[in-house]
């Protein structure tokens, strides 16, 4: 199926059944936190007449915990979220006020940026960026219902609608649900309890009651939030201060591109080839807002012993609260209670923006009665005086078992119905916002298909399926947060981690753009500007590889070399033994699989060839611009961008071996993957699975064997039992009887 991008059809809902409807939309979005809001925007970008329905238009994407994006494995799914075509990326790089690249003391398959946002403006910034797209409709109003319509064959139900709270009925080919926390939401602080989606609105009571009609698994989860202090009233000087990157890195691609310098190729109006100049090169990415300085500080022993002696008031520990919390993001009270060895816990004071005086207490989540918090918070030298204005909270809601959709986010017993976000059982904006562009994408892909004819069989279904857009485990973090949700399912909030991927050296941020960004292009997500872009980092990475492979270090590249060896401390004895073993003649790709050699080392003895190139390969003049500006040559530092996308390329080199020992393991991923169950599939005929793999397999039903040995409780020897099975079955395409 073509992917392009359609022209748009205002009149495109009119194949929609039925005249009882006050407006009719090719897709509907529920929620515009995170996740709606990225759906939205991509359905909308697509060409599909698009209505995103929230409770309160002045809070659309509300930071309801930590205003702060990405972070350690949330920054990839920034990452990717961009390289696709999303928005979160380039509205965290519109009103960040500090931004930090975490762990590069590291290997670079751990890198991630994280940014502490203005919280009022981020939401600002997002509906302005959503207003300004042109098909999407965005709407102030409560849904409560869906419209389901019943098919032709069993299983073929599809949702066509959903009912306002007025009454109104409004029709969609495709409908996607993203409501976060408000299905039922119940918030405890201590004692008192109260229904509220996040405190001070309303929880979705009767569309949470009116989704248990239509039969879905569901669970009850719980997350929470800690107090937010007034910073007139906290004595600094106390803490000690985590000031941002000085070079800082941005989430979105399209900001570094602002950054290319020379010429580059474009076509005129007429659509003839031709070229014209860039903007000049800058040395540094530049954020729009102040900079500011986050605070590090920790608990005390009276903090600790006031937790202890209130724990029995905690509503996680009287039976109040039923849901599941997240286990890798407890409440205060939950690290005193879990780790009681433990003599302190670090927690972080960030501010809320640059206009206000709240501060985030990030690590401090509880749900403990709001004297004992005043008391907790008093207890911390330097909070002694501090004015709580807003109280901690636990929150628990209704979210739907995951394993009741399939890859696309569609619930499977259920056409033209996605779900994404909080609803699925993750936790996190970043989550939820990646969720939020796949459901929306195969939203805006079923909803195009629906405008030209109506699914009623298996055929069809199967022609459904291939027109989605789906990505596996081994392209991005993105597939395996949703494999993980659909194959495994959750029984606590999902929280992405690099450990997930098994292929982490692969799923990098620097290549989010080289693995995504092609699939954003084809979908109409990718501009012609962003492609342009993306197109000439691709090219100076590839002019890059070429000359490191096929240019030899020279006898002042040498001293230059050894040198910047020997002044390396970090590691003294193993750079004075590699300096040693250097010698003329040598490529500068085999001097870079050294361990202790880095392209910043080669850099300045590599320089001048760039520099003599500069004719030769205009790719690198964005670069040499950079650097000029930066007066790198006369010790000024290294522009952060460049060595970045520099580092792509010694990434490849360095770690060619393991790349290719994972680009292996990776086909063989992807056969497995591609030997796919029929649904008709009858796990029950299979002797020798126990009960609980079969029930688990007939809940999951998974769509190919690689999927089914990622459930839980599923062997290698019942995978290898089924492909038997599979094979027999399929000679006659229909399932055996069930066996015994």
């Amino acid at each position: 199926m073509s992917l392009a991008h359609p022209p748009n059809t205002p009149d495109s809902s009119s194949a929609l059944c039925g005249s009882n409807f006050a407006e009719k939309f090719d897709v509907l979005i529920v929620g515009a936190g995170h996740a709606g809001c990225e759906a939205a925007a991509a359905a909308a970008r697509m060409g599909l007449r698009t209505a995103l329905f929230t409770l309160n238009l002045d809070l659309i994407a509300q930071m309801s915990c930590n205003p702060a994006i990405g972070g350690v494995a949330k920054g990839h799914l920034v990452r990717e979220i961009d390289a696709l075509g999303g928005i979160m990326g380039e509205v965290a790089d519109s009103c960040g006020i500090q931004f930090r690249l975490l762990n590069t003391s590291r290997g670079p398959a751990v890198w991630s940026p994280r940014a502490q946002c203005d919280k009022a403006l981020y939401r600002s910034k997002m509906r302005e960026k959503l207003e300004s797209i042109a098909n999407l409709f965005i709407k102030q109003a409560e849904v409560v219902d869906l419209i389901r319509e019943e098919g032709l064959q069993p299983g073929t139900a599809r949702i066509t609608g959903v009912v306002l709270r007025d009454g109104r009925r409004i029709a969609a080919h495709a409908t996607v649900v993203t409501t976060g926390t408000f299905l039922n939401g119940l918030i405890h602080c201590g004692e008192q309890t109260y229904s509220a989606g996040r405190s001070g609105e309303a929880a979705s009571v009767l569309l949470g009651e009116n989704l248990k009609k239509l039969g879905l698994r569901e669970t009850r989860l719980k997350t929470g939030t800690p107090p937010r202090l007034d910073g007139r009233t906290i004595d600094w000087s106390r803490f000690v201060e985590q000031p941002g990157d000085a070079d800082p890195t941005p989430f979105s691609f399209r900001s570094l591109a602002a950054l290319e310098s020379g010429i580059v190729n474009s076509t005129d109006d007429s659509g003839k080839p031709g070229t014209r100049p860039a903007k000049p090169a800058a040395a540094h990415w530049q954020p729009p807002l102040r900079q500011i300085c986050c605070h590090i500080a920790s608990t005390t022993p009276e903090t600790l012993e006031l937790i202890r002696a209130n724990v029995h008031r905690s509503p996680m520990y009287t039976g109040q609260i039923s849901g599941i919390g997240p286990r890798y993001c407890p409440s205060i009270e939950d690290k005193v209670v879990r780790f009681p060895d433990k003599a302190s816990h670090q927690f972080f004071l960030e501010p809320e923006g640059l206009n206000t005086h709240e501060v985030y207490i990030n690590g401090m989540s509880t749900s403990l009665p709001m004297d004992v918090q005043q008391a907790m918070v008093h207890s911390i030298p330097g909070l002694e005086n501090a004015e709580m204005l807003r109280p901690g909270y636990a929150i628990e809601y209704d979210a739907i078992d995951p394993t009741e959709l399939d890859r696309t986010l569609q619930v499977k017993r259920l056409r033209g119905l996605y779900l994404a976000g909080q609803i699925n059982g993750t936790s996190g904006y970043e989550e939820a916002a990646c969720q939020g562009l796949i459901a929306g994408i195969n939203a805006a892909l079923f909803a195009r298909r629906a405008q030209q004819k109506s699914w009623a069989n298996e055929e069809d279904a199967a022609e459904e399926i291939s027109a989605s857009f789906t990505l596996d485990r081994t392209e991005a973090y993105t597939g395996i947060l949703i494999d993980d949700l659909i194959s495994k399912g959750t029984d606590e909030p999902y929280r992405m981690f690099t450990s997930r991927a098994e292929f982490r050296l692969h799923l990098r941020i620097d290549n989010a753009d080289a693995r995504l960004t092609p699939h954003g292009r084809r979908l109409g997500l990718i501009d012609d500007a962003a492609w342009e872009a993306f197109e000439a980092k691709q090219a100076r990475a590839a002019a890059l590889q070429r000359v490191l492979e096929t240019t030899r270090l020279t006898g002042a590249g040498l001293s230059i070399v050894t040198a910047a060896l020997e002044a390396n401390t970090r590691n003294e004895v193993l750079t004075t033994t590699e300096a040693s073993l250097l010698t003329a003649g040598e490529l500068y790709a085999q001097l870079l699989k050294r361990p202790s050699i880095t392209l910043e080392t080669v850099l300045p003895a590599l320089l001048p060839d760039l520099e003599s190139q500069r004719e030769t390969r205009p790719e690198f003049v964005p670069w040499l611009a950079a650097l000029a500006a930066a007066e790198y040559g006369q010790g000024g530092a290294l522009p952060v961008w460049v060595r970045n996308e520099m580092k792509t390329v010694e990434t490849a080199i360095k770690f060619a071996g393991y790349l290719a020992q994972q680009k292996r393991a990776i086909q063989r991923l992807r056969d497995d993957e591609s030997r796919t169950i029929p649904t008709w599939f009858n796990y029950r005929a299979c002797s020798g699975l126990s009960r609980e793999m079969v029930e688990k397999l007939d809940r999951v039903r998974p769509l190919t064997l690689g999927q089914a040995s990622r459930i839980a409780g599923v062997t290698p020897a019942a995978v290898a039992l089924i492909q038997c099975f599979l094979q027999i079955q399929s000679r006659t395409a229909q399932p055996l009887p069930e066996a015994g």
